[in-house]
């Protein structure tokens, strides 16, 4: 078995800058996702299956109507959180990660599973979690200390 490598902890300023960074694809990430539902709002309503009254049009229907509006919320959190799942899971890194050298996995080195990537989603207060860094003596965040996970900082 391959033995652990000790990188340092990663501290609060680098956390947040790649946590910045990721909002930013986050965001555009979002965006196509949101582009695509209303497309296909569109072309339902282009080829008569469907028409937005009493809404004005397909962003009224997606904000206002009580079950869209729901469905649509859901949604784009499901992107979200598999953007995260599925970037952590897979490499340890998201592209905000990786652009600040950092790496989330088990405290073995090992990546973590899906089930810490959705406890580190869960517990981490849209980043809020990362407060902690600076006060734990082990330079976690909170949804670390849940999740049983670390951030690392890797060599150039």
């Amino acid at each position: 078995m391959k033995s652990k490598v000790d990188y340092p902890k990663a501290g609060l300023i680098r956390r947040l800058s790649a946590l910045i960074y990721d909002g930013l694809v986050i965001a555009a990430i979002e965006m196509m996702a949101a582009g695509i539902i209303i497309a296909v709002l569109e072309a339902l309503v282009a080829a008569g299956l469907m028409n937005y009254a009493p809404y004005s049009d397909a962003s009224d229907l997606l904000t206002k109507h009580p079950i869209f509006s729901h469905v649509f919320t859901l949604y784009l959190g499901a992107i979200w959180v598999g953007f995260l799942v599925y970037f952590w899971t897979k490499a340890g890194q998201t592209v905000g990660m990786r652009a600040w050298r950092l790496r989330v996995q088990k405290l073995d080195g090992t990546t973590i599973t899906p089930t810490q990537a959705l406890i580190r989603v869960g517990t981490s207060g849209f980043g809020l979690a990362n407060l902690t860094v600076p006060i734990d003596p082990k330079k976690r965040g909170f949804n670390d200390m849940w999740a049983k996970t670390e951030v690392v900082v890797l060599p150039n």
